[in-house]
């Protein structure tokens, strides 16, 4: 068989109705095949013989949609430069659109294996795009209505008694009715789905008998993951009908995205692709050793983006995902280390050049992790406009003060709670650009954030070496489950204080699937390889799973009906309009007057009062008026004893009503309260938050 001269651009395999389109980019091959396999692993090898612009390409006939196919590419083999050619190696195309199989820890893809790794190395599929979108339409909902909810595909179905057998597990669960029905109850805007490029287990899982769950270990930067498929072979149709049923719906879909490393891990590890193509330019090699690899994300290796082509290759998946997957957004794991110039990270990297200048991408949601592991990767509040974040300064400083107390003052929780001004207000960013979370994939879940102080790993086989040791938790005095009832109680109020302090906090909320569900994973802070019932959402129903939904629902329809809660300006802290002297933001000492400087240095102050005037709001609605909305009083009391808090009175308000009280199930107050007078002082029980509406004469 002979492949016709084809052409050099789009990169990859399409089938144009009568055969397909191969092109493979490489600077350093000296030959390229493209390998045939039948269904039954029989293998014809076709050379492309015509290359143009480091581009190999041909065009073959009469091939369809289903045919597997890789590469084999010749060429230098010289570790010590960063070569590693080797044509016994099958590699899976950098833009295959699906990946079948899964890799297998075998002597034969080691980079100098004479053995052949065909029979351990996933195929690529040739697909056809073509989907019945009907109308489907994205929701764009803005930033300051954005509630994002961070699932796993396979975690959040996989045990929901509402979604069939066959679909648990997969695209088709998540898109099916009893899932939707939970999230639109819920009211979040948003899933954020943890990796679904394909990806694989490292070899050091593997060994252990282990395997990768949630998927940081990416090989096809365009391809569904094709183990969430129902059916063998159709995940690609599976998620676009997923993401037409969630649009559906009215809530975006924002994937987890990893490319600053892949799956091939350091150089001794696997080749499964980009090694064997052409190593030097998509990663990042040690300037003094070409044999080693620079690594700022503590996978092994770093992906390139410096370079036109692996640039190309990155913005082509997001634009792909977007175009042909009509996805909404996306969240770039250790985004810290695509944007690195030289070593340092640059806002002006080319990375961030080529994302805001790309009329596609651009429009789409942005959302960065805003570290890596190298030195000076921490950048929180350091990524430019267009560009949200994973605030970890919020996360770290909302569990410190409900855990410990804040032993430098509450300075900082005043900011995080405002939208952090201090980490965006100085560069044009607005309070949408944190994204506010207090639980995430990696770390505890709400539950155990209140009942364990120290990791519990174990089952992770590492010894318990893994994860994090700064979890900034409180047990309430017993290490884990089975706790008295006394315990269990104040856990379940420092569950509801946490949530509520984040739901009401300024900025784009993000809950973790599960937490509404009182979900445990056992103390497990990085459960990555626990592809069972510790990272599974349990939906069986209990009083703590119903106190917990019943909250976060309470919670997230407040913010729905109060903009003042969900500003997409900073709060100035200047009078409203009225001449009252009211301010549109400002905060209340126990003793009832304002904070002062000293105020907010005490090591000994537990207990805060903050103050929304929704006469002060600073934007206008779509027609250009002026949004007017209540006024509330947020209460949070971290003490470890009951204490009083002299609420303001006129002319900041004449009465409050008790809105949420974390003392009570569901946060709902009860026995229905009477209207607390404004200068009264209000018990408040140790370890609680209340949400006060004000009431005015007259309004």
């Amino acid at each position: 068989m002979q492949a016709w001269p084809g052409a050099p651009f789009p990169l990859g395999a399409h089938w144009d109705g009568e055969g397909v389109n191969f092109a493979l980019w490489s600077t350093t091959a000296t030959s390229v095949s493209v390998c045939l396999f039948d269904a039954d692993g029989a293998e014809t090898q076709v050379r492309l013989t015509d290359h143009t612009y480091h581009v190999w390409h041909g065009y073959i006939p009469a091939l369809q949609p289903g045919q597997r196919y890789g590469f084999r590419v010749d060429g230098p083999y010289d570790p010590s430069q960063g070569l590693f050619h080797n044509p016994n190696q099958l590699l899976v195309d950098p833009y295959a659109r699906a990946i079948e199989g899964d890799f297998v820890d075998h002597p034969a893809v080691q980079a100098s294996s004479p053995a052949d790794s065909a029979p351990y190395v996933p195929r690529c599929v040739i697909i056809h795009d073509a989907f019945p979108w009907g109308d489907d339409h994205r929701p764009n909902v803005s930033w300051d209505d954005t509630v994002i909810y961070e699932l796993h595909v396979k975690g959040f179905t996989r045990q929901h008694p509402g979604i069939p057998l066959d679909l648990q597990g997969t695209y088709a669960g998540l898109g099916h009715p009893a899932a939707i029905e939970h999230l639109r109850s819920l009211g979040v805007t948003a899933v954020e789905l943890l990796p679904i490029h394909h990806f694989v287990s490292e070899p050091s899982l593997q060994r252990r008998g282990m395997r990768n769950y949630w998927g940081y270990n990416s090989l096809g930067f365009f391809a569904p993951h094709e183990a969430y498929a129902s059916q063998r072979g159709n995940q690609v149709r599976e998620f676009k009908a997923m993401v037409r049923s969630l649009h559906a719906a009215g809530i975006e879909v924002i994937l987890d995205v990893v490319y600053n490393h892949t799956a091939e891990g350091p150089p001794d590890g696997p080749v499964l692709s980009f090694r064997g193509i052409d190593n030097g330019s998509y990663y990042r090699l040690a300037p003094q050793d070409r044999s080693r690899y620079v690594d700022y994300t503590g996978c092994g290796n770093t992906f390139d983006p410096r370079r036109p082509f692996p640039l190309q290759l990155i913005t082509d998946s997001l634009r792909y995902w977007i175009t042909e997957m009509h996805v909404d957004g996306f969240r770039f794991d250790l985004a810290a280390a695509l944007a690195r110039s030289l070593h340092d990270v640059d806002k002006l990297s080319s990375f961030f050049d080529t994302i805001h200048q790309d009329p596609v991408i651009s429009q789409a949601k942005l959302i960065a992790e805003p570290w890596d592991v190298g030195d000076g990767g921490y950048q929180v509040g350091e990524f430019p406009p267009l560009w949200t974040e994973w605030n970890g300064k919020y996360r770290d400083t909302v569990r410190s003060f409900w855990a410990h107390g804040a032993p430098d003052g509450v300075r900082d929780l005043a900011y995080r709670l405002t939208g952090s001004s201090d980490l965006y207000g100085d560069d044009g960013r607005l309070p949408i650009a944190s994204i506010n979370f207090v639980t995430a994939h990696d770390g505890f879940t709400l539950r155990d954030l209140v009942s364990y102080e120290q990791k519990h790993n174990e089952a992770n086989g590492e010894d318990n070496r893994d994860g994090t040791d700064d979890n900034r938790s409180y047990n309430g005095g017993i290490e884990g489950e089975p706790a008295p009832a006394k315990v269990r109680t104040l856990r379940l109020r420092q569950a509801r204080n946490l949530m509520t302090t984040l739901l009401l906090s300024t900025g784009a909320p993000m809950l973790v699937a599960g937490d509404e569900r009182w979900r445990t994973q056992g103390g497990n802070n990085n459960a990555y390889v626990q592809d069972n019932e510790i990272s599974w959402i349990d939906w069986t129903e209990s009083p703590e799973s119903q106190d917990m939904l019943q909250l976060a629902q309470r919670l997230l329809q407040l913010r729905r009906d109060h903009p003042v809660l969900r500003q997409p300006a900073f709060f100035a802290g200047r009078p409203v309009p009225g001449g009252d002297g009211c301010k549109d933001l400002a905060w209340f000492h126990p003793d009832g007057r304002e904070m002062q400087d000293d105020d907010w240095y005490d090591a000994g102050l537990r207990t805060i009062g903050m103050y929304l005037d929704g006469r002060g709001l600073r934007h206008r609605d779509r027609r250009g008026r002026m949004i007017i909305d209540e006024s509330f009083l947020l209460l949070l009391h971290a003490g470890d004893e009951d204490g009083l808090f002299a609420v303001p009175d006129r002319p900041w308000a004449d009465t409050y009503t008790v809105v949420v009280d974390t003392r009570y199930v569901g946060g709902v107050p009860y026995p229905r309260t009477k209207p607390v007078a404004g200068g009264s002082h209000v018990p408040m029980s140790a370890r609680s938050a209340l949400l006060l509406l004000v009431n005015r004469s007259g309004s």
